[in-house]
Parts: C-alpha cells; structure tokens; sequence
C-alpha cells in the first residue's frame, strides 16, 4: 500500500477535460458539464487557463435571476483558480481544497490545463483497495 504522501496528483487526476471559452454563452456552457456528466468546465483562452466554473456558479446564476441570452462564462466564471501540478502530493491538494473550501483543483503543465482533481477523485481513491490505511 501506498503512504498517502508519495502519492501523486497525475495518479487520481482527470485528463479528460471539458473547456470553455471566456466569451462562451452560460446556456452553452451548461449544456456541457449536463451532456458530460461533470460538474466542471475548466475555462480557456488560447490554451490558457483563465478560469473554472463549477455547478455551484450556476447557482449564483440562478439566484441572480436567470441570465439574458448572450450573458458569457467570463461573468461567472471563478477567474485564476487555484491548480496543482502533476507531481504534487495528493495530501498537499486535499488540504488546500480543505483549506478553500473548494471542490475542483485544475492540473497544468505551464498553465495549460491537463487534468483536474476532484473531491469525487479522493473519495474514490480512499474506496479503492489500494488505499492506505489510517
């Protein structure tokens, strides 16, 4: 079994990511994390992430009353999220998320996104056989 500490981000992490644009349309972007089934969109601009938006922001969306057409990601958006690198400890990133209170850490390499880390990720991680034991 692995100690919790040597294990890395690149390990438990996503690569298969959905994106958005800044100026993509909230009504596009929903229709994105309800096809995929995720409760994330990591936002992009020329390759670079810019941003995260997450279920939680459309709730701020809705209890904001429902957006015009034409209303963009950039509006809702939680601009320079907080990311992790590939070969970060598994531990370090759950305490921050802690710390954050967030539930969505986006990997990148230079500031492209290559995967993302969730709390899904952990507590499937912790369910898994190979999980250490407390």
């Amino acid at each position: 079994m692995d100690d919790i500490d040597d294990v890395f981000v690149a390990r438990l992490m996503t690569s298969d990511l959905h994106t958005v644009t800044p100026d993509t349309l909230v009504e596009d972007a929903a229709a994105v994390l309800l096809d995929n089934d995720v409760s994330s969109a990591l936002v992009v601009d020329d390759g670079t992430l810019v941003g995260i938006l997450t279920t939680t922001d459309f709730v701020d969306i809705v209890a904001k009353s429902q957006p015009k057409a034409e209303t963009t990601v950039e509006r809702y958006m939680s601009p320079d999220p907080i990311t992790a690198g590939a070969q970060d400890s598994v531990a370090a990133v759950a305490a921050t998320m802690i710390e954050h209170g967030i539930h969505h850490v986006p990997v990148v390499d230079g500031g492209t996104p290559i995967g993302i880390i969730t709390t899904s990720d952990f507590a499937a991680y912790v369910s898994s056989p190979e999980a250490p034991s407390p």
